[in-house]
């Protein structure tokens, strides 16, 4: 409502006249205030669901102007930590609680709903495994955990005495033993980001994960499974941010290349250094291949 709100008050015309070039300059006007394109299509959605309800419910006799409208979305690549910058952040975390939950989230690629919603029963320390249930698109996956993971989880649970059934509990305050929300694991990400000085988010330490598999030769499709991707094209997007990968790669093959081409290079420079005599090819002394060369190009001057 109040997004229709601001599209009627700037409106200068009947609703039943608006068209696609209306919707243009609403577009113009939501960039000139700053808006991001991601809060701009929100508008436009929202427009599009009125548009659709005053044409079909109310009777109006007009085209939906904002059918097939959109802009252009940034893509931004994601963005990693750097392995120093890493030990920065996991330095400056001293709560056994807050540690667990952030290397999970490091070295297993954990989406902070899934750490929030983890249970005691879905972590097998023996095996040294995680069972995500309901991920994201209601799926299921299998985990694992380093050993640094491991020390911090077997930390963390060294000191927990609950019988919740959820991993992650809030220590302080009138909801104290109830399960960490999403948003109690974010501020205290903020906190240590913080205190770091770094700029740190729990989806950044998503990125890392993926970005530090792709750069140790992980497989693109195992690293797909780790993070739950429907698709391998959104994790062939950590690709282009893993530099440390692609560049191993580009020099691996530039060998392959400059030997190929060295070697045919090799091959018609020893042509080019013979001279044909009497059925026989006699190797030119060094330099008089230019000698010859010289001598034919005075030679032509002359008769020219």
């Amino acid at each position: 409502m109040n997004r229709i709100a601001h599209f009627t008050q700037w409106l200068r015309v009947p609703l039943c006249e608006v068209t696609r070039r209306e919707i243009g300059f609403y577009v113009d006007h939501l960039l000139r205030k700053h808006l991001t394109p991601n809060t701009i299509t929100c508008h436009l959605q929202t427009l599009h669901l009125f548009f659709d309800y005053v044409i079909d419910e109310e009777g109006m006799s007009m085209e939906n102007p904002v059918r097939k409208f959109s802009i252009r979305l940034p893509k931004p690549l994601p963005r990693s930590l750097k392995d120093k910058e890493a030990e920065s952040f996991l330095a400056v975390i001293t709560d056994a609680r807050d540690r667990a939950m952030f290397m999970l989230m490091l070295r297993s690629g954990l989406r902070v709903e899934e750490a929030a919603t983890l249970t005691v029963d879905a972590v097998d320390l023996r095996r040294r495994r995680v069972f995500v249930a309901s991920g994201k698109g209601a799926k299921d996956r299998v985990v694992y955990l380093s050993d640094d993971a491991k020390a911090a989880l077997d930390a963390y649970l060294v000191i927990r005495q609950s019988k919740a059934k959820r991993l992650f509990l809030v220590r302080k305050g009138p909801h104290t033993g109830t399960p960490i929300s999403v948003r109690g694991i974010q501020k205290r990400m903020e906190h240590y980001a913080h205190k770091s000085g770094l700029t740190v988010s729990c989806h950044k330490l998503r990125h890392t994960f993926a970005t530090q598999l792709l750069n140790a030769d992980a497989d693109l499709a195992t690293i797909q499974d780790l993070l739950g991707h429907e698709h391998i094209t959104t994790t062939q997007r950590y690709c282009r941010v893993a530099n440390l990968k692609v560049e191993r790669d580009y020099h691996k093959a530039m060998e392959v290349v400059l030997q190929k081409t060295q070697g045919a290079e090799d091959h018609l420079r020893a042509w080019s250094t013979v001279r044909r005599k009497g059925g026989t090819l006699i190797p030119l002394k060094p330099g008089e291949d230019t000698e010859r060369s010289n001598g034919w190009v005075q030679e032509r001057i002359k008769r020219n």
